[in-house]
């Protein structure tokens, strides 16, 4: 009879862990790209689609590797908050809606604020305009082919470096 830890071999744990990081970090994108708009213009509208083709294999290696750089952060500042709020929920934090930010005790807030902080560095340290980040976050909601190529290079940058 299998036990129970021979169902999930190390290529299965290795790609659940994988699939679950990548939604975890599209998901953690969505939710942070809008820390970018505090030192952005403003747009009347919402910022212009990225057309098929404009988003270049550099960027797309920018972002993800933008995107993976944050993660560990995100998490750290989430738990961080969570210990200060307890058992209460946690409200959707997003850094640029400063009613989301206000609302969290003094400690919480400061957390967010640094994580918001930390993360735009990211961003710009990885070779991006907060322009840049913000329009690839956004045309990944909507653009499949877009949304495979940032999934590919997220695969590939997690890969150890002698199978690159």
């Amino acid at each position: 009879m299998k036990k129970i830890s021979d169902l999930f071999s190390l290529t299965s744990r290795k790609r659940i862990l994988t699939q679950s990081f990548f939604f975890g970090a599209i998901a953690t994108v969505s939710v942070i790209s809008t820390a970018f708009a505090w030192n952005s213009k403003a747009y009347a509208q919402t910022p212009p689609p990225i057309v098929n083709n404009t988003v270049n294999n550099t960027e797309i290696d920018s972002y993800a590797q933008a995107v993976l750089a944050m993660e560990p952060a995100r998490q750290n500042a989430f738990e961080e908050i969570k210990k200060l709020i307890g058992n209460g929920e946690i409200p959707k934090i997003v850094c640029n809606d400063p009613n989301s930010i206000n609302g969290l005790p003094k400690k919480a807030q400061d957390i967010a604020v640094n994580y918001c902080t930390h993360a735009q560095k990211i961003v710009e340290d990885n070779g991006l305009r907060f322009e840049q980040f913000n329009k690839i976050t956004i045309e990944l909601q909507n653009n499949n082919i877009l949304k495979r190529q940032v999934y590919n290079t997220l695969l590939r940058l997690q890969q150890p470096s002698e199978s690159r």
